[in-house]
């Protein structure tokens, strides 16, 4: 097939100058250019207000659920059992001390009832159970917060013995797993939620030796575990909270700690770092522990939604530290946060 070309259309076009060509052609890319992030932009926009919209509806009937908290002695547990009393939830809060459910107690509704739980001992993983069955009775338990947790001393991995570290599996990852287990039963009659409290060192394991192990542990059971349950009705979320200021993050008695396992620390190991690297060390850790924040609510309030909300998140991110600094950096090549992470150490004594 032939292409015919009209002479007046080749007459016209020679007639055009170059540049003035050119930036049409220009002009044209550029409107597209515009049109196209215009959409996008549209697009993006449209999501979040369809989410903003979705996570706003609230289940029904709340003052008829019941909630299950782990570690309500005080921190976030504390927060969250005070904070889901008073919008007139059902609260069987799980203290680890009789001093922490009477403190407690003194602060809320009749509502709200204690019992004692050591998440690292069976028997009493099984008598809480025993007990939350008798409070739901044929309702169901609507709500199961795993909250309680240790962190102990802030060092490096080879400063701690292997016994240093079943305390914080024992709780943080074991503990939880077995009161999940003791009660999803009640969860599932209730098609309810799961709440598992990690830290955004669950993401990226920056520091925190055996603790971030035991959050990356509660990361894969969370995970794990939605994706097998989920045909029951039953959710489960992650809240994965950044640097926050609780009896458990307290710098001078973290830092204590830190110096009796350095002092037990094998002293061929204490030389190849050198005091003068754990002295930095321990400035460094004693100057970011005092940054952390002291608004609970954040992490608290990413709780109560995923409890409460028609549409829970799959993971909650809490606080400006955990969404702006460590959960972009887990996004990030591992060689480049690698080499990010040497720049800003200072170099063990016996470094090569």
């Amino acid at each position: 097939m032939s292409v015919v070309v009209c002479p007046g259309v080749i007459c016209i076009l020679m007639l055009i100058p170059l540049p003035q060509v050119t930036a049409y052609v220009t002009a044209q890319e550029s409107g597209h250019s515009l049109i196209m992030w215009f959409y996008l932009v549209t697009l993006v926009g449209l999501y979040y207000l369809l989410r903003w919209y979705r996570e706003r509806q609230v289940v029904s009937h709340l003052h008829d659920k019941y909630v299950f908290i782990t570690g309500c002695d005080s921190g976030f547990g504390n927060l969250l059992a005070r904070q889901l009393d008073r919008r007139g939830m059902r609260v069987l809060a799980a203290c680890l001390t009789e001093k922490g459910a009477e403190e407690l107690k003194s602060k809320t509704s009749d509502r709200l009832e204690t019992v004692i739980l050591d998440v690292t001992n069976t028997d009493s993983i099984s008598a809480a159970t025993q007990w939350v069955k008798e409070h739901v009775g044929d309702k169901g338990l609507w709500g199961l917060v795993n909250n309680a947790g240790v962190f102990q001393a802030f060092a490096y991995i080879e400063w701690c013995r292997p016994e240093d570290c079943m305390s914080i599996f024992q709780v943080n990852l074991i503990g939880l797993a077995q009161v999940t287990l003791s009660m999803l039963f009640l969860v599932k009659k209730a098609r309810g939620r799961i709440v598992n409290v990690s830290s955004v060192l669950g993401r990226v394991a920056l520091f925190g030796g055996f603790y971030s192990c035991s959050k990356y542990g509660v990361e894969a059971f969370s995970d794990v575990l939605r994706r097998e349950i989920r045909d029951f009705g039953v959710k489960v979320s992650i809240i994965e909270p950044g640097s926050f200021k609780t009896r458990m993050t307290d710098a001078e008695l973290i830092i204590e700690k830190t110096k009796k396992t350095w002092e037990a620390t094998p002293e061929h190991i204490r030389e190849s770092y050198g005091q003068q690297f754990f002295d930095d060390f321990c400035n460094t850790t004693r100057r970011e522990l005092k940054k952390c924040s002291t608004n609970l609510s954040l992490v608290t309030d990413c709780m109560e939604h995923a409890l409460t909300s028609k549409y829970p998140r799959t993971r909650y991110s809490a606080g400006w530290d955990a969404r702006l600094f460590f959960i972009p950096l887990s996004y990030l090549p591992t060689s480049l946060v690698d080499c990010l992470l040497a720049i800003s150490r200072r170099k063990p004594a016996q470094a090569v």
